[in-house]
């Protein structure tokens, strides 16, 4: 609306001028070598415009005249250019959909057409990645690598084939010089910080994630999580070495992160080694409101030392009374119960979870049977519902089961990766069939023993029951699956832009195919359903 009022307003004026001279006509003499002109103000202005327009038009014409090899070679310059743009977006758009060929032919004219360009050098390296030429593509990355503004590109992609070809030591110095960058990309802030985990560094580590806070790269909540891993880390490895050193780390950890189990209960421990039980106490009583783990209970247990089994009982119904209703109370108080023989109160405890016990409970139940009553039947036949129960929580990552807490994940590398649940396997798993071949051996041996002593004396039934209840109970947690092969537990490698899937890169499944679970012969279930007839 404006720019319409202004226009009109120009127009006024312009038309108020014009009529205002029309009105004044004057006169406008010139005499030049003897030739006199007289004419009026209007025609004066006119011809004036006339000569500066047509002035402007020849020295216009003349400079396109003198400049017309420069506008050849800017016109040339622009068409090759739009073509070698067209090349790349082409060879990107090939890349994406895998196609190999079209990918090699655009490359070929793009470094044609735009040699020495980023996006060209980008497809030459992502077109090579694709065809599965690992040596074409580091040569592409190196080269941009030489370049300024190409540099942290080049640095990505020679550190994603270093991943492929399974090489850390490169791999790391590829993350470390691309970190030096402000602003440090924050893949490399990531990767140097797992690095530095893996290898123990944890005083590294605790620099790099400060790195990674100030440039940005990771939120406040995540941040104090974090730092609050790493310094239980460092708190266990200097546990042996620096008592005091290590009281302080585990201490400032749990202010960071008051739910992280690991660190309260190393605090507790140093605490109550220190002689604060109080403190101690008060500690691990906050920590099991907030989330009750065995870990937090077996250290409470345990804060006065020389303590007997009933003391310890009573102080493990104290913390249960903290988090009432928890299965993890219930058990706490359960094992506390066996091991000061009262065998009513662990009945009790353990009354409410028989409905659907796990794999914990039917142990523990088992155990029980056995102390109690040195009921060898009770006994197998709890040790046998293990085997089908329900699995307990533990320190799971990546799908490893840990017996017991790990800063970082020994399958992916990641910090703080570990959790307390489920594990997502069942029975066929490794941690679940070595404790079903162990009871499984149990009970063949059970079975075995059955037909000597079906001819033996009284007082070797005695004997041999007296032996079977001294025999160490089964800890639910008997083995951990192996380590997966170096193949899984490296990172897996991806692609500068994760468009296409290299062909030497089948994907996370197909990484590690798991192995088939062995199942118990026919004999051995024939022995188990002979033991209970």
């Amino acid at each position: 609306m404006i720019r319409v009022l202004l226009y009109f307003v120009l127009v006024g004026l312009l038309a108020f001028g014009v009529a205002w001279l029309a009105d004044r006509p004057g006169e406008v003499s010139v005499v030049w070598h003897g030739l006199r002109i007289d004419t009026s103000v209007m025609v004066a202005a006119v011809a004036l415009g006339l000569t500066i327009a047509a002035a402007v038009f020849v020295w216009s014409l003349l400079r396109t005249v003198l400049r017309m090899p420069d506008l050849l070679s800017m016109y040339l310059r622009n068409r090759r250019g739009t073509k070698g743009y067209l090349a790349i977006s082409r060879g990107l758009i090939a890349i994406g959909t895998g196609d190999a060929r079209a990918a090699r032919k655009f490359e070929q004219e793009a470094r044609r057409l735009a040699p020495g360009q980023p996006l060209a050098l980008l497809l030459s390296a992502q077109t090579a990645q694709l065809s599965g030429d690992r040596p074409a593509a580091e040569r592409a990355f190196s080269e941009m690598v030489g370049r300024p503004d190409t540099k942290l590109l080049g640095l990505r992609g020679l550190f994603v084939e270093a991943q492929r070809r399974d090489d850390p030591m490169a791999a790391r110095a590829y993350a470390e010089e691309a970190v030096k960058a402000a602003p440090a990309p924050a893949w490399a802030g990531e990767a140097v910080l797992e690095f530095r985990c893996a290898a123990g560094d944890w005083s590294g580590a605790l620099a790099m994630l400060e790195s990674n806070m100030r440039g940005g790269l990771i939120d406040r909540v995540t941040y104090r999580r974090h730092r609050a891993v790493l310094l239980t880390a460092q708190a266990l490895a200097a546990e042996e070495t620096d008592r005091d050193n290590a009281t302080t780390l585990a201490l400032e950890a749990v202010k960071l992160a008051p739910t992280l189990v690991p660190a309260a209960a190393l605090a507790g421990r140093l605490l109550a080694e220190a002689g604060e039980l109080r403190k101690a106490g008060r500690m691990l009583e906050r920590a099991w409101k907030e989330n009750p783990h065995p870990d937090l209970a077996e250290t409470y247990a345990h804060l006065r030392f020389g303590d007997s089994a009933r003391d310890r009982l009573v102080r493990v119904e104290m913390l249960a009374q903290k988090a009432p209703g928890h299965i993890e109370s219930a058990l706490a108080v359960a094992r506390a119960a066996l091991d000061a023989r009262e065998f009513a109160k662990a009945r009790s405890a353990l009354a409410p979870l028989l409905a659907q016990p796990s794999q914990r409970i039917a142990l523990l139940m088992a155990e029980l049977e056995q102390i109690e009553h040195s009921d060898e039947g009770r006994s197998r036949e709890w040790m046998a519902r293990a085997v089908h129960a329900a699995r307990d929580p533990a320190w799971t990552a990546d799908g490893f089961v840990s017996e017991r807490w790990l800063p970082v994940s020994p399958v992916s590398g990641r910090l703080d990766a570990f959790q307390w649940k489920v594990p997502l396997a069942e029975l066929g798993s490794p941690l679940a069939t070595a404790q079903a071949s162990k009871l499984f051996a149990i009970i063949d041996a059970s079975a075995s023993e059955k037909s000597v002593l079906a001819a033996a004396p009284l007082g070797d039934h005695m004997q041999s029951a007296e032996e079977n209840s001294a025999a160490p109970p089964i800890s639910p947690v008997a083995a951990r699956p192996e380590a997966p092969p170096a193949e899984a537990r490296k990172p897996m490698a991806e692609t500068v832009i994760p468009l296409a899937q290299a062909p030497d890169d089948p994907g996370p499944e197909h990484d590690a195919e798991p192995e088939p679970a062995p199942e118990p012969g026919p004999d051995g279930w024939s022995k188990f359903r002979q033991l209970f007839k």
